[in-house]
């Protein structure tokens, strides 16, 4: 039988993924204590709900040569992370057989803020990660799946949380200029302040790119952080601040390339690109009691983001051509309680969290009909009250000492609020979703864990679709979308670490989702289409060998179909299906380091019926540093090394250039990857 105090150790492993505890009582209850665990926390068996869930450490972020600060999240088994236009916009997600659009269906959290937007002015479930200092990311956790019940809107292919450092072991300043006009400085550091921890950083960033019309990417990233640890309780209070502006290099058409109409870096609307800011103020706490351990949250934020884009060119207005801009402005605010204690009954140990979130947005987005950054007419503005509430409970019981479980429900309620200048799309309306978990775990044998699990989980839609009864550009009627869209999954697999510094893991996945959100290219935005379903598998690896070598290997192939008949077809355009990454690390030998990152982004189809599909991408990234002394170093790094020519994403819609008949021509439209370029870095500690 499992005893109370090896059981407890487990839960606080599960808190914190990088602690481990100690169990003591306090008036008859069992109480934990965090003490530190300086072990390799990619070994999670004992402690994971499932097969596909993980820690990235610090240090295996710090040897990836990133293009883009989102591109931290590629070291999420199966994930990839892409752009379809300007810098300044949010990244493309693609994930177990989804194209997640800018962060649909992949909850994404820093410092347990939620980065995902929901009733976004461009798409639902916005997320942005260029406000992200890579030097200043602790950890990345991810979970894949529906099956955790703390993850709630946008988390049906899974979650991915990063924290903030609250100190640094030296200052950093650091200067790094290259190719394509790139240039970046930043300078960070930490101090004993009383009995806590101050510490600030300030990030500056320009960047043209290799395109014809240089993209202007500017921007500011602040931090500023106060935290203390002492005894029970630690804390910290953070303010973030943002800021960037570029212009767009939307997708192409390919008979534009082929007619030599333009080049594969130029553009089609030249006056396409954005402005964004996002300021935050957060407080978290922790404290370790008799009771427990008790975590709370709670942020504010505001962000403004204006977008110019032209996806169709000339197919609506031959005139004036068919350029949109799509604003939103909001102040987020959330709250975040939970609460986690161990009771002992009938010789079993109950590990219990209850958990209680709210959010509340207040937004103000348009869509607006404009050329050359001018506004020519207002399609419709809308002022959006969106609030939620999140309960959850979860209880894992260790019955035998080969076989626990964790079981959990979560409920969520959403009140919309919609006032829009058409009067027909104002209105109200409410949803709750009630979601049951649940995973089997067995083992460990031979250190080998095995796990089964279900769940469900849900994305909200955007708050104007749920009241909408009119269309705002053709004034014909249309149904409105539910508020809550399901999802259920299943998923089988195991974790093991046989030989010494392996960790692998193999996952069979099945997803249903009652409504799939769709790309549209003339509006630049998602619609609620047809129920699908996706099953595939996910394999990863692992290996540290000795101390200074790492290599980081994963694979996933996904099928994805819509389950309803129609007879368009039943392929899910820009569904992904083989994803394949290679990484390999050195550190420690001698004054030299680097890492090499092979990337594969399989094909996709593009159209429901199949007839027209992606070509596949690889891409390879790497950099070699050198310590010239124990405070200084040098990085050479290298981006698109094989200058391969494929594409970064691929959509096939209609469209009209300059010249072409009315009605424009359906055509594959694409994001060609950047070219071969280098960085080189120097990096003083202080």
């Amino acid at each position: 039988m499992i005893t109370k105090q090896t059981f407890s150790i487990r839960l606080t492993l599960i808190l914190t993924s990088i602690g481990s505890s100690l169990t003591a009582n306090a008036a008859d209850i069992p109480t934990l204590n965090e003490v530190t665990i300086r072990a390799n926390t990619n070994n999670l068996i004992g402690s994971a709900n499932s097969a596909n869930e993980g820690t990235v450490l610090k240090k295996q972020l710090n040897q990836r040569a990133v293009y883009r600060p989102g591109e931290l999240l590629e070291t999420v088994p199966g994930l990839i992370v892409t752009q379809h236009s300007g810098e300044g916009k949010a990244n493309q997600y693609f994930a177990r057989g989804f194209n997640l659009d800018h962060g649909t269906d992949l909850r994404i959290t820093v410092d347990d803020m939620l980065v995902n937007q929901r009733s976004h002015g461009h798409g639902q479930g916005w997320a942005d990660t260029n406000f992200i200092i890579p030097e200043l990311v602790d950890n990345l956790h991810y979970q894949k799946g529906p099956y955790y019940a703390n993850q709630g809107d946008f988390s049906s292919a899974g979650a991915v949380s990063m924290g903030y450092i609250n100190t640094l072991p030296q200052g950093i300043a650091n200067y790094t200029t290259g190719q394509q006009g790139y240039m970046r400085g930043l300078l960070a550091k930490s101090h004993e302040t009383g009995t806590g921890n101050f510490l600030y950083a300030l990030e500056l960033l320009k960047k043209n790119g290799p395109w014809e019309k240089k993209e202007k990417f500017r921007k500011f990233n602040g931090v500023l952080r106060y935290s203390q640890n002492i005894s029970n309780t630690k804390f910290n209070i953070t303010a973030m601040g943002y800021g960037g502006s570029w212009n767009a290099t939307d997708q192409i058409p390919q008979r534009a390339i082929d007619s030599r109409f333009v080049s594969r870096l130029g553009t089609i609307d030249p006056s396409d690109g954005g402005k964004a800011h996002r300021f935050s103020l957060s407080a978290a706490l922790q404290h370790n009691s008799h009771y427990g351990i008790t975590k709370a949250n709670i942020y504010t934020l505001h962000s403004n983001l204006v977008l110019f884009s032209n996806f169709t060119y000339f197919l609506d207005d031959p005139v004036n051509g068919d350029q949109f801009s799509q604003t939103d402005k909001r102040f987020q605010s959330a709250v975040n309680l939970s609460h986690a204690w161990v009771n002992e009954f009938a010789g079993l140990a109950f590990e219990n969290t209850l958990g209680f979130q709210f959010q509340n947005d207040v937004i103000d987005n348009g869509l607006f009909s404009t050329k050359q950054r001018q506004v020519l007419s207002i399609t419709r503005k809308d002022h959006i009250l969106e609030n939620s509430i999140g309960i959850y409970f979860q209880n894992s019981v260790q019955w035998f000492e080969k076989f626990r479980t964790i079981a959990g429900i979560r409920n969520d309620i959403y009140w919309f609020d919609v006032k829009s200048n058409i009067q027909a799309n104002s209105g109200r309306e409410h949803d709750n979703i009630v979601n049951p978990k649940l995973s089997l775990i067995f083992g460990p044998w031979i250190k080998t864990e095995y796990y089964f699990n279900y769940g469900g989980s849900f994305h909200s839609n955007d708050a104007r679709g749920t009241v909408t009864s009119i269309d705002p550009k053709s004034n014909i009627p249309i149904k409105s979308v539910n508020p809550l869209v399901r999802s259920t999954g299943f998923e089988t697999g195991f974790r093991t670490a046989i030989l010494s510094g392996l960790q692998a893991s193999l996952t069979f996945f099945r997803l249903d989702l009652d409504s799939e959100l769709l790309f549209v290219g003339d509006a630049g935005t998602t619609e609620a289409s047809r129920p699908s379903k996706r099953t595939g598998f996910e394999i990863s690896a692992f290996y540290m060998p000795n101390k200074w070598l790492m290599i980081d290997l994963d694979y996933a192939l996904a099928r994805a179909r819509f389950t309803d008949s129609s007879p368009a077809g039943k392929h899910i355009p820009s569904a992904i299906q083989g994803v394949g990454k290679a990484a390999i690390a050195i550190d420690s030998l001698g004054p030299f380091f680097g890492s090499m990152q092979l990337r594969y982004f399989g094909k996709r189809p593009l159209t429901e019926n199949n007839d027209v599909k992606s070509d596949s991408t690889i891409t390879l990234n790497g950099q070699i540093g050198f310590k010239i002394d124990k405070k200084v170093q040098i990085i050479l790094q290298g981006f698109n090394l094989l200058n391969t020519r494929a594409h970064a994403i691929d959509y096939f819609y209609t469209s009209r250039l300059p010249n072409e008949p009315v009605g424009g021509i359906d055509d594959t439209h694409f994001h060609p990857v950047e070219t071969r370029s280098f960085r080189v870095g120097l990096i003083a500690n202080f």
